[in-house]
């Protein structure tokens, strides 16, 4: 089984999309290696994000074993986050 995966789909002109990488940063720190974080800059990867139906930055897609299981658009906080990434974990 494989680790769940966090697509943080950005942009650097983006505020909110700043205020999430902290939270981003935190939540690494606490769940470590059983997670995988990828930063995804919509401006340089637009096919990634017409295929996740990004319409907002910063837009989270989690993933597990190839299928996304919940998405979040806007800033979200990183207790929510591992909210939903622990159980994918244990």
């Amino acid at each position: 089984m494989s680790k769940p995966v966090l697509m943080d789909f950005y942009a650097d002109w983006c505020g909110p999309c700043r205020l999430q990488t902290p939270k981003l940063e935190e939540l690494k720190k606490r769940m470590g290696d059983r997670i995988e974080i990828k930063k995804i800059n919509v401006d340089n990867h637009m096919d990634l994000a017409t295929t996740y139906g990004i319409e907002v930055v910063p837009t989270l897609v989690i993933e597990k074993d190839g299928k996304v299981v919940r998405r979040f658009e806007g800033v979200t906080d990183s207790g929510v986050l591992e909210a939903t990434m622990r159980p994918l974990v244990e």
